[in-house]
């Protein structure tokens, strides 16, 4: 097999051996969002539409802090949660981030019981933080994860768990999800739902099909044909991803990998005619 020699670079680009001065390196164009796409030239992904770039960095851990107010909130009262993303080395806040899928800051909270289900998109702020306003049905436990895109790093899903005021221990135990593999029904679609294997195993991967009723108007919602998230019961393992197979028609196809056996509750998100329809699904993963 010819070697084929992939830089990461930065500022003048170094020689590869054998190479004479004036030949360019050749260099490998990566989607940070999806890394399996790959070409030769500049350009864009097929999947997400990103630019691709001449190589990614090592990826590397940003920390993400947020700040509820008011500190101890109940459910129903207004909370204001700020995010402030710091930089590994310096632990300053970082303040320039790269747009994905249209949003510098994607934004899922999920309940413990994993009952409530929300995607939106925190405002930035001119201090490079990020705000969201909301309210929260019910007490107990949170999970919220932040996805967004460090300039200068790669990409990031990072996770912080909130808690109500008064919030009861039963509240933090993890719930026994029944299998529920639809159709489901939107506001203005339904969705017919299917797995191959059609026993999902751990570790392996797993592809996740969809087939959409009606399929006429459906529009991309965020630059994609659709979004979805993946949380395990005990909400651990939490998986955001967009459809391998998805133009516009009827049939879509997520691929996921499962990091564990147990029940995963699936959230995913179809828009048609202005209308952002989110699905429920859960479905049983096996050891190998």
């Amino acid at each position: 097999m010819k070697r084929r020699d992939t830089l990461v670079f930065f500022g003048a680009l170094p020689l590869l051996r054998g190479q004479k001065p004036g030949e360019g390196p050749e260099v490998e164009w990566v989607c940070p969002m999806d890394p399996d796409i790959r070409r030769n030239s500049p350009g864009t992904c097929p999947r997400c539409k990103m630019a691709l770039v001449p190589g990614l960095p090592v990826p590397r851990e940003y920390p993400l802090r947020v700040q509820i107010t008011p500190r101890n909130w109940r459910p129903g009262e207004r909370v204001v949660m700020r995010f402030e993303v710091l930089h590994p080395d310096s632990g300053a806040r970082v303040k320039e981030f790269v747009e994905m899928h249209e949003m510098l800051f994607h934004l899922f909270v999920v309940s413990g019981d994993l009952e409530f289900f929300m995607h939106e998109h925190p405002e930035p702020q001119s201090d490079g933080t990020f705000v969201f306003k909301t309210t929260l049905p019910k007490s107990g436990f949170y999970r919220l994860l932040g996805d967004f895109y460090p300039a200068g790093g790669t990409p990031q899903m990072a996770v912080k768990t909130i808690f109500s005021a008064g919030a009861a221990l039963t509240s933090f135990e993890t719930p026994a999800l029944a299998a529920e593999t639809g159709p489901a029904r939107g506001e203005n679609l339904e969705a017919r739902f299917w797995t191959v294997p059609e026993h999902p195993l751990a570790g392996l991967p797993t592809q996740l099909h969809f087939e959409v009723a009606p399929a006429d108007g459906l529009e991309q919602y965020l630059a994609a044909w659709g979004h979805l998230l993946a949380a395990s019961a005990d909400l651990i393992d939490l998986i955001h991803t967009h459809p391998f197979i998805g133009g516009g028609g009827a049939h879509m196809q997520f691929n996921a990998v499962f990091p564990r056996p147990g029940m995963h509750r699936l959230w995913p998100q179809f828009q048609r005619r202005g209308v952002v329809n989110t699905l429920r699904f859960t479905v049983p993963v096996k050891a190998l």
